[in-house]
């Protein structure tokens, strides 16, 4: 029984190596499939075949240059083997999104967010009837949906696939497993925003050497202040986190946040505690649901003809963002710093704030100041983060899947 459980885990290992390799860099050959994952030829033809035979994988022939001599046999993911279903729950809207095995996406819909009163009930109902027509519409059975990624911001417990606080619906948890237990078998996750962003970028980085830094952080500004660390271990791993940064105390001014607390970092950098501070509204003012990127821009023009109290409030914003920065860097070590959401239209009003809390720190002044960049596409990433998450995933459960078969 041992030497069968060996077996079959070294079995699982190299049938994930071979799945993994496909994944980050496409349709390979024999070869680079040996090559990328260390493999021996006939490990590599063993596994090949058998992933072929139960159709995850296939073959396709591709002509070589000048269209002369045999065309070369490339290996590839099978793009009906079944297929992922990502959702991004945002402040004013849901976005649903269907992509196959081989990471194209194949629809996409998006569903505005009522901002008023609604139950989480309503939500609940909305989202199951949203997902069932996401597939009718392309004609698949949800049995082939074999995972479903959902992401917000707030405080998640991805082993449960629970919200437990967003800026959505509050204290009023939300658990994904069971609300869709009776209409998919799909694996069921959900993952922080940020958490996202932050591993996709590592991925993107990865791939194009940008940077020599195992470690990046994101900082997401919009209606809610999101923080993601991606950092790779010892061995190369990637292991991305997103502690709770819009809601780590910064401050006892008596500001108050949506979660009720009061001196977060959210109450004097999000949205709504710039246009508190703006219009001078008592801190302890119940803070909006929801503010509009068109009252932002008004608040960000006035700030840059001079507006006295506007650019306050920005400058202010960043000040508290530098300084709950300079903190996290002091936990962690000195990292690029990556800013996205629809708060880096006002980059240009926060940064003199963040540079100035950045400084007070004493790692900063000792160590060098950190690369600050502004990346706008945050849906596009959060997407990447859906697909080489959740697709990596079904891969480690295909290889488990097929190695208990094999053995």
């Amino acid at each position: 029984m041992l030497t069968k459980s060996s077996t079959e885990l070294v079995r699982q290992h190299n049938s994930a190596l071979v799945l993994s390799s496909l994944r980050r860099h496409g349709a390979l050959s024999h070869t680079d499939i040996s090559e990328h994952t260390g493999l021996a030829s006939a490990t590599v033809s063993a596994i090949t075949a058998d992933l072929e035979r139960a159709a995850i994988i296939e073959k396709k022939e591709q002509q070589s240059l000048g269209g002369r001599g045999r065309p070369r046999v490339l290996f590839a993911q099978r793009r009906d083997c079944g297929y992922l279903i990502s959702v991004r729950i945002a402040s004013d809207v849901v976005q649903y999104s269907l992509v196959d095995y081989a990471g194209t996406l194949i629809d996409r819909f998006e569903e505005a967010r009522v901002q008023s009163d609604a139950s989480t009930a309503q939500f609940v109902e909305d989202f199951r009837r949203a997902l069932m027509r996401l597939a009718q519409r392309s004609g698949i059975e949800p049995s082939r949906v074999l995972a479903i990624s959902i992401s917000s911001k707030g405080l998640v417990d991805p082993s449960s696939a629970q919200l437990v606080w967003s800026p959505v619906f509050g204290g009023n948890q939300i658990d994904f497993a069971e609300v869709l237990s009776d209409q998919w078998r799909a694996r069921v996750t959900l993952n922080n925003e940020s958490l996202l962003v932050a591993h996709a970028l590592a991925i993107r980085a990865e791939k194009s050497a940008e940077t020599s830094s195992p470690s990046l952080l994101v900082l997401s500004l919009g209606h809610s202040v999101g923080l993601g660390i991606a950092r790779k271990d010892a061995s190369g791993e990637l292991h991305a986190n997103a502690p709770n940064f819009g809601h780590m105390l910064n401050s006892a001014d008596g500001k108050l946040c949506r979660c009720g607390s009061f001196g977060c970092i959210e109450a004097s950098a999000g949205f709504y505690g710039i246009l508190r501070t703006a219009f001078e509204v008592p801190p302890d003012t119940i803070p909006a649901k929801f503010v509009p990127v068109a009252e932002m821009d008004k608040i960000a023009l006035r700030a840059r003809q001079g507006h006295r109290m506007s650019e306050y409030a920005f400058r202010q914003a960043g000040l508290v963002l530098g300084q709950g920065l300079s903190r996290v860097l002091s936990l962690y070590e000195t990292m690029p710093i990556y800013i996205t959401g629809p708060g880096t239209r006002y980059a240009d009003l926060l940064s003199r704030g963040i540079e100035e809390g950045l400084r007070q720190s004493q790692q900063v002044r000792l160590l060098g100041f950190p690369q600050i960049s502004i990346v706008s596409e945050e849906a596009m990433l959060v997407f990447e983060g859906h697909l080489d998450r959740a697709l990596s995933e079904l891969d480690q459960s295909i290889a488990a899947e097929k190695a208990g078969h094999a053995g």
